[in-house]
């Protein structure tokens, strides 16, 4: 390495904590660094620890804040220069100081009553530095600037994260999440959603599980089950309340759950989708149909999943008889147009943060309509149109999902919106197309919580 000269005082960076810019107290006097540190959390395999941690770079700027994580190398007693001692994580990390880059080893504290939000220790000043203990600055002059542009967000460093996957099975997409999750260094929680409870107030709202307080996470996948739609989407709420990043928000999973919502969310986007009618009166069934058209006449279940409470009647008797029977169960039904075009296809499109990362045709079993791989259809890679593109976009956009498997058919007027899935699977997509599907879903969650300046609002 080249010689350098520090004096008392230097701009430094940090890049793998995602810190282009903070000034640095030099004392010779103190061993090892120190950097100002608040909120700091330890999380992941106590294998390999890690620590996360918000610092306020800029002193007397309390709105600028970039949360970090770095693995976890020790706890160790740190005497101050006042004589206090304290128990200390200690992290490794890049220093980086006119263009030249070493390891430092760094303790994290509060400093919040020190001048300077770093101090630089004698362990971190390696042979070629020499000290002007009379001088400041005599390394090249940085700026808090980059803290006010996009600098910080698009060189921000990938630094491992702590996710919740909000899910009561142990099937492949739930198994995938963590595993791909893991595989980037990030700490996947899997937890199950009927056994969070929330404290619901102004000041702290929190999320509790199994007699304690969760943790911050930095992301939320939700997989809420259809059963639990009501609970699951108050706690996703809960989350949202937090302001932690949830990969499809509560509004989205509520509308989209809801048949009857969902296609009116559509045809107020005016996004093409099979003829739909709905009635709660008995006395309006013919005319329910006749809305409709002619049979074959597709009677579906308002809460219906993976193809249960779709019945197809073939002639106008039968789906009198199907409505009838629905009516007698008490239970909430849509009447559709049957698209016989289709032929007992359809195609599922996976959309991720505004992209179809992948779409495949699924094909009914032998003699049934429904073509769901649940049911024994089977899947196979297919090339999509830009309409079909465009209108699977749209849906998802409509309801405003980070992820949703959309599900189209393909008609003689064009591309049809059966239902949006705010929770797809992911098992059948991928063998499919043979594509990382969860990886790009990882991508976008490390992409929306890069270290960057988070402004807090006045008062809070």
């Amino acid at each position: 390495m080249d010689e350098l000269v520090f004096g008392w005082e230097e701009w430094i960076a940090l890049p793998d904590l995602g810190m282009p810019a903070i000034k640095a107290k030099v004392d010779t006097g103190a061993r090892t660094s120190a950097l100002h540190a608040s909120d700091i959390e330890v999380f992941g395999p106590a294998a390999k620890p890690k620590v996360r941690f918000n610092v306020h770079p800029i002193p007397a700027r309390d709105d600028i804040v970039i949360t970090c994580s770095a693995p976890l190398i020790d706890r160790r007693e740190v005497t101050s220069s006042n004589g206090e001692s304290e128990q200390r994580y200690v992290i490794e990390t890049n220093l980086e100081v006119g263009g030249q880059i070493w390891p430092i080893e760094m303790t994290l504290t509060n400093r919040a009553g020190m001048s300077s939000r770093m101090l630089l220790g004698r362990q971190a000043l390696n042979d070629h530095i020499t000290i002007s203990a009379t001088e400041r600055r005599l390394q090249p002059e940085l700026s808090y600037d980059v803290y006010h542009t996009s600098a910080v967000r698009t060189t921000a460093p990938k630094r491992a994260l702590r996710i919740a996957v909000l899910s009561r099975e142990d099937n492949y997409s739930t198994r995938r999440l963590v595993e791909v999750g893991e595989a980037r260094g990030h700490t996947v929680e899997v937890i199950d959603t009927t056994r969070c409870y929330m404290a619901i107030n102004t000041m702290s709202p929190e999320v509790h599980y199994d007699g304690k307080r969760l943790p911050r996470y930095d992301a939320v996948i939700p997989r809420i089950g259809a059963s639990i739609t009501p609970y699951g989407t108050a706690v996703i709420r809960q989350f949202e309340t937090i302001g932690t990043y949830c990969v499809n928000g509560s509004a989205g999973i509520t509308a989209s759950r809801d048949k009857l919502h969902a296609h009116q969310v559509l045809a107020s986007k005016k996004i093409g989708m099979p003829t739909t009618a709905f009635a709660a009166s008995p006395k309006d069934t013919s005319n329910l149909m006749a809305l409709v058209g002619t049979a074959p006449l597709i009677v579906k279940l308002l809460e219906s999943t993976q193809g249960k409470g779709v019945v197809l009647a073939e002639t106008k008797k039968a789906a009198e008889s199907v409505i009838d029977a629905f009516r007698g169960l008490k239970a909430n039904f849509l009447v559709q147009d049957f698209v016989k075009e289709a032929a007992g296809e359809d195609i599922r499109c996976l959309v991720i943060a505004g992209k179809v990362v992948a779409a495949m045709k699924r094909t009914g079993a032998e003699g049934d309509f429904r073509s769901n791989l649940h049911r024994g259809g089977s899947a196979k890679v297919v090339r999509i149109t830009k309409e079909e593109r465009d209108t699977a976009l749209r849906a998802a956009r409509a309801f405003g999902l980070g992820k949703a498997g959309v599900d189209l058919l393909r008609s003689e007027t064009g591309p049809k919106v059966l239902e949006v899935n705010s929770s797809p699977g992911f098992e059948g997509i991928e063998k499919a197309s043979g594509k990382d599907i969860v990886g790009k879903l990882y991508d976008e969650i490390e992409a929306r919580v890069k270290p960057q300046p988070v402004r807090k609002r006045k008062g809070a």
